[in-house]
């Protein structure tokens, strides 16, 4: 997850942290275990997946779709309908939940921490739960799923392929959880900032502030439908303790879309304070122009009307006439000043 202040090292950089699980196998087969239903779980390859048999113990395959081999594994030889097959390979996907008659058809989304993409370009995680099987592909790197394997490696893992389903969607919702507390932070300082003065480029960052919120809420709200319909779906391949758990994380993911909203609220808020207090500052600077254009035209008016043509400044010396004029142009503008403060033009 990302740490205290994380959050705009991530946001300026366009998203370059890494996961702890460093190892990832990017054939294929990503990651493959057949569960002891006690939190652990035995990596397998292909030779163990293609006998598998539920008896076996629950079956947990993470994919990855654009791999031919898997390609072909699903459309030939997973035993499962065609139509499954071409949700699990589907080049792009909605969060959404889809009954099938031997099982659900799950697509989430994730925020995407992938080195040197677009945070709000949120990766994709379709899932087909089928009794003890839990089918999950991708194309591009999730990160929830390494906490996940963490987890089975360290004996805490899901103990069958629901709970999987169950793991999986409560990590990516944690992360992305994580990530909107540092995006609350992120608007803090943004505000701190305004209020202190320090409006350099203020405009920009609240203006990617808010692109950024409005882009993952484009795929929260979603799937918090769609999370919402999994823990109400009246199916036997989720049993009651996982069913209190989505509905957990489906309200978890509605107050995350309450809290994208807040933020570009308040970031419009700082976006109007930024441009009215912009606004004032120029009309302020344009209202002292207008005031010493009013106090130096008349002076000007007099001396090209007079052309200062006063005895003695054309021989190269200023008589007694010169200073008398000075002093007079001299008491016309304070007395236009006084005139201006008692208008309170000033």
């Amino acid at each position: 997850m990302l740490g205290q202040g994380a959050f705009m090292n991530w946001f300026s950089t366009g998203g370059t942290q890494k996961s702890s699980l460093v190892t990832l196998d990017e054939r294929g087969l990503i990651a493959g275990y057949v569960l002891d239903g006690k939190g652990g779980g035995a990596a397998v390859e292909w030779d163990t997946i293609r006998t598998w048999a539920p008896e076996k113990g629950a079956l947990w395959l993470h994919l990855n779709r654009a791999d031919k081999t898997v390609r072909h594994w699903l459309m030939n030889e997973a035993g499962i309908e065609k139509e499954v097959a071409d949700a699990l390979l589907a080049p792009d996907v909605r969060p959404r939940v889809v009954p099938t008659a031997k099982g659900l058809i799950v697509n989430l989304k994730g925020i995407n921490l992938n080195p040197g993409a677009d945070p709000e370009d949120m990766v994709a995680l379709r899932c087909y739960l089928e009794g003890p099987r839990l089918i999950t592909t991708r194309q591009r790197r999730i990160m929830a799923i390494d906490d996940i394997r963490l987890r089975i490696k360290q004996g805490a893992g899901p103990k069958d392929a629901s709970d999987a389903l169950v793991m999986i969607a409560h990590s990516l919702m944690v992360r992305i959880g994580h990530v909107l507390e540092e995006m609350g932070d992120a608007v803090d300082e943004l505000e701190d900032e305004l209020i202190a003065g320090h409006s350099a480029k203020l405009r920009d960052r609240l203006g990617m502030v808010r692109r950024r919120a409005v882009a993952v809420r484009r795929h929260l709200a979603p799937q918090r439908e769609a999370l919402t319909r999994l823990h109400m779906e009246s199916s036997a391949l989720i049993d009651d303790k996982d069913r209190l758990a989505l509905r957990e994380i489906a309200d978890s993911t509605t107050r995350y879309v309450e809290d994208l909203d807040a933020v570009r609220e308040r970031a419009a808020v700082l976006q109007d304070e930024w441009a009215g207090r912009l606004a004032e500052q120029q009309n302020r600077n344009s209202y002292l122009l207008a005031v010493v254009a009013g106090v130096v035209l008349p002076l000007t008016l007099i001396t090209a009307v007079l052309g200062v043509n006063i005895g003695g400044m054309h021989e190269g010396h200023a008589g007694e006439d010169f200073w008398t004029l000075v002093c007079v142009l001299a008491g016309l503008g304070v007395a236009q000043i006084v005139l201006y403060r008692l208008m309170r033009w000033l």
